[in-house]
C-alpha cells in the first residue's frame, strides 16, 4: 500500500485548494487506472486525462458499425486518433469491441439487398477482426473479443444476429482470428452483470469450453455498470474469485455508479446534493476497497467515461436526463467519491 498525501478531508480539500493526488500515481502499485473517451473528449478533457489515467479504451470508435458503417467505407481514424494520443502520452489502450450484436450495421448481413451467405458474413467478420487487430498490432495490449455475447436468462449463449447466422461457432472463430492478429494482446470476454450467479456460471461454462477447444482467451471483462445497491461487494468479491481461479486476468472495464436502476425512468435527480454525493462515495470506496485486495489478479480498472458531462447514462437510458456516476463533476472538478477513493 502507498501512501497518499493531500488528499485528505474530502470537500473541504477541494474547498481550501489544495492540488488533488494523480489517481493514476495513487493506484499505480495495485493496478492501471483507465477511462473511456471519444476522440472530441481527448482535448475537451485533456487535463483530467493525462493527470489521472493511464490506460484509455474508445468508447465507440473502436466498434464495427463505427468502423465499417457501409458497404463502401472503412474509417479509422476516430480510432487511430485515440491510440496516437495514447502513445504520445504513454498511455495503455484496451480495445472494445470487435464483436456486439448492437454494433452491428445492418448492411453487413446483407448481399445485393437479401440477407447474405452465412459464408459471405463469415469472411466479413474475419476481415474485419484481422484487419483491425494487426492494425494495432503492439499498441493496443488488450481486446475485449466478443461484448455481452451470453444469455441473461436460462439457456446459453445469448440470442443475437451473430448467434443467428454464424451459429456458436463465431465466438471461437472470433478469439482465434485475434489472436493469430496479434499473438501478444491479450483477449478477453466482456459482459454486463457478469458478477451476478447465474450468468457468471454461463460465462465460466464459456470459457472453459473455449479452452477444451484450444482457443485463446485471457481474461473476463466485467463492466461494473452499478449502482449504490446493486450488487453486493459479496457479489462481486465471488466473481473476481472464481474468474481468477481458472487462472483468468480480471478487468473491470466500464464502471460508473449511477443513481438510478436500470429499469427506473424517473428523474427523481435533477441535480447532484451534498447527501448524493456522501452516498456515491461511499460506495466507491468499498468498491475500491475490495478491488485493491485483489490486485494480483485485476490487471485494469476502467471508468466509462471521464466526467459526468460525457458520460453515456445521461441519454441512456432516458434521454436528456442528468447523472453523476463518475469521479469529476461536470465543470471537471474531484467529487467526494475521488477522495473516498484515494484516501487509504
Amino acid at each position: 500500500m502507498i501512501a497518499v498525501t493531500g488528499c485528505l478531508g474530502g470537500p473541504a480539500e477541494r474547498q481550501s485548494g489544495a492540488v488533488a493526488p494523480s489517481l493514476a500515481g495513487v493506484y499505480a502499485d495495485f493496478f492501471p487506472i483507465g477511462t473511456a473517451v471519444q476522440p472530441r473528449t481527448l482535448s475537451s478533457h485533456n487535463e483530467l486525462i493525462t493527470r489521472h489515467f493511464t490506460s484509455l479504451t474508445a468508447e465507440n470508435h473502436m466498434k464495427l458499425h463505427t468502423i465499417r458503417p457501409t458497404s463502401s467505407r472503412v474509417d479509422y481514424s476516430g480510432a487511430d486518433s485515440v491510440v496516437d494520443f495514447a502513445e504520445a502520452h504513454g498511455m495503455m489502450v484496451r480495445g472494445h469491441a470487435l464483436i456486439w450484436h448492437e454494433a452491428a450495421p445492418n448492411w453487413f448481413f446483407h448481399d445485393s439487398g437479401s440477407r447474405a451467405d452465412p459464408e459471405i458474413i463469415r469472411r466479413r467478420l474475419q476481415n474485419h477482426i484481422t484487419e483491425t487487430v494487426a492494425r494495432y498490432r503492439g499498441r493496443v495490449y488488450a481486446w475485449d473479443v466478443v461484448n455481452e455475447g451470453i444469455s441473461d436468462s436460462a439457456g446459453f449463449l445469448r440470442d443475437t444476429i451473430w448467434l443467428e447466422t454464424l451459429g456458436p461457432q463465431y465466438i471461437a472463430d472470433a478469439f482465434r482470428w485475434a489472436h493469430a492478429a496479434d499473438p501478444d494482446a491479450r483477449l478477453f470476454y466482456n459482459d454486463y452483470s457478469a458478477i451476478e450467479p447465474g450468468k457468471r456460471e454461463r460465462i465460466v461454462r464459456l470459457v472453459n469450453e473455449l479452452r477444451a477447444d484450444g482457443v485463446p482467451i485471457h481474461g473476463v471483462g466485467i463492466q461494473g455498470h452499478w449502482t449504490l445497491t446493486w450488487p453486493p461487494v459479496s457479489m462481486i468479491r465471488d466473481a473476481i474469485e472464481r474468474y481468477a481461479d481458472l487462472g483468468l486476468d480480471v478487468e473491470i472495464t466500464e464502471l460508473d455508479i449511477s443513481f438510478y436502476s436500470w429499469d427506473d425512468r424517473t428523474t427523481r435527480y435533477p441535480t447532484l446534493t451534498d447527501t448524493m454525493e456522501q452516498r456515491q462515495a461511499a460506495r466507491y470506496e468499498e468498491i475500491f476497497r475490495l478491488f485493491r485486495e485483489y490486485s494480483d489478479v485485476i490487471t485494469n480498472v476502467t471508468f466509462w467515461g471521464v466526467a459526468d458531462d460525457v458520460s453515456w447514462l445521461n441519454y441512456i437510458p432516458v434521454q436528456g436526463r442528468p447523472n453523476y456516476p463518475l469521479l469529476f463533476d461536470r465543470a471537471h472538478r474531484e467529487k467526494q467519491a475521488f477522495f473516498a477513493i484515494t484516501d487509504f
